[in-house]
């Protein structure tokens, strides 16, 4: 099975991390979709994003990454994935996901979404929080790998 991970990943968090490391034990392949979202201005740029992302997946030969902009829906065709991962940390995320998922569903009935709870030590983590600690210069070893924190220390400098 083929599933779709998709996200801005500005920058990529342990929580992103413990969806992806799970979704690779749990599926043949994992393509992890970096959005390039116009509205959104990002910290990192799209090549940043990337490299972080696979600098962190050299235990895993079925993760790959990929960039896509638009529709989600448009890119799980593309991929001719079968499925969409989502990771929820919190009753928020999962009303919100929720919502996606039904207009998702609409645009592509096809498309399965399966929602994936993260590990309750990253239930708080997200990347605009990292971000906003970083750029007070505060410690986000407990939200970020090391290489994302040395490459959040660089953009806040």
């Amino acid at each position: 099975m083929k599933v779709i991970f998709p996200g801005s990943f500005d920058p990529v968090t342990k929580g992103h991390l413990n969806v992806i490391y799970r979704a690779a034990n749990l599926f043949d392949t994992v393509v992890v979709g970096v959005l390039i979202n116009q509205e959104k201005p990002a910290l990192f740029t799209t090549q940043e994003k990337i490299e972080m992302i696979e600098e962190l997946m050299y235990d895993y030969s079925n993760v790959t990454v990929k960039l896509f902009s638009g529709l989600l829906v448009d890119f799980v065709r593309e991929e001719k994935a079968d499925a969409v991962v989502r990771g929820i940390r919190n009753e928020e995320d999962f009303l919100y996901e929720r919502q996606l998922s039904l207009l998702n569903h609409s645009l592509y009935p096809e498309m399965e979404e399966i929602f994936l709870f993260t590990d309750k030590n990253y239930s708080y983590v997200s990347s605009s929080f990292a971000r906003e600690v970083a750029s007070y210069g505060g410690d986000v070893s407990g939200m970020v790998t090391e290489n994302v924190a040395r490459r959040l220390q660089e953009k806040f400098r």
